[in-house]
């Protein structure tokens, strides 16, 4: 579920750090840098970058189309080449068996069996074709918050990542506590005093 669908499931972030004088000319610059690159034609592993929201194969946005009013609109693809452990095992156990027969021996001895693993798992993965993922954001300018269009841990810590490495601004989680304090504005010493002495409540 992303951005553009009728429902989703979202993380929301709070922007810290502070953006250059000249915000548009520095996000349009960042996100052209760490766009996408594909990887079908070579035997890279992983990839992850920017694309657009509407399409994952637009990495050159044209008319800044990741620019909406005050919100930064943009989609983090994940390339990645994996490989399933039930197939390397079959096809481990198929090389082994095929050298004890040649060699005539009951049993490989253990650095033979890491040898023929490493191989394999590396020609499997040559083979293997990219899978994508991806991942719909949405950055609100005007109040320094991220809505991310997942829940997945992973996901979570890969966008952190990215973000930072791209503008230089690191995402804070939007715990309840966090998100408490925002939306009841801890403007002054009552507000904040108050706010620290609630307690959890159990409603039966």
């Amino acid at each position: 579920m992303g951005l553009l669908t009728g429902a989703a499931s979202l993380t929301r972030f709070t922007v810290e750090g502070d953006l250059p004088a000249s915000p548009w000319d520095f996000i349009a610059e960042q996100i052209n840098r760490h766009s996408f690159r594909d990887i079908d034609d070579t035997l890279d592993e992983f990839s992850v970058g920017w694309v657009s929201v509407a399409n994952m194969f637009d990495t050159a946005f044209a008319y800044s189309s990741y620019a909406a009013g005050d919100y930064v609109v943009l989609t983090l693809r994940v390339d990645e080449r994996r490989v399933s452990p039930a197939v390397l095992k079959k096809f481990c156990q198929k090389e082994e068996e095929r050298i004890k027969r040649e060699q005539q021996i009951p049993r490989l001895a253990r650095a033979a069996r890491v040898e023929i693993r490493e191989r394999l798992h590396a020609e499997l993965l040559r083979k293997s074709p990219p899978i994508p993922a991806t991942y719909d954001l949405c950055w609100n300018l005007g109040d320094s918050t991220v809505l991310f269009f997942s829940t997945s841990k992973k996901a979570i810590a890969l966008v952190e990542d990215i973000f930072k490495e791209s503008f230089g601004l690191a995402l804070i989680l939007q715990i309840p506590w966090l998100a408490g304090q925002r939306m009841l504005g801890m403007d002054n010493q009552d507000k904040q005093r108050h706010f620290d002495s609630l307690q959890p409540a159990v409603f039966l």
